[in-house]
């Protein structure tokens, strides 16, 4: 893949994770807490995928190989970063929905 690819595939598994994980949250509001945890377990199958590519990039510029810093990597990069922020976020949510609940 070339940089621009690797940069639209961080940038569409990195939404569809943030996608799924809001996706979870309001789930877990209306208290339909296997369908939210199900939900989490694609967001992190979706991101694992996105940070898969960020890794490989990074791998090959520490083997000295040139990579071109865009303005579209940046932006893959922030998308990443906010899913992986979220999903974290979300997974906490869900527990304290859960225990409001259990209460």
């Amino acid at each position: 893949m070339n940089i621009h690819e690797n940069a639209f595939s961080i940038i569409l598994h990195s939404g569809n994770a943030r996608s799924k994980t809001m996706q979870a949250l309001q789930s877990a509001r209306e208290q339909q807490f296997s369908e939210a945890d199900n939900l989490l377990e694609e967001a992190e199958k979706e991101i694992n995928v996105a940070h898969k590519v960020q890794t490989e990039m990074i791998q090959s510029n520490a083997r000295g190989e040139e990579i071109n810093l865009s303005i579209l990597l940046i932006h893959a990069q922030d998308h990443l970063m906010t899913a992986m922020l979220a999903i974290d976020l979300a997974k906490e949510i869900l527990l304290l929905h859960k225990e409001k609940v259990q209460k």
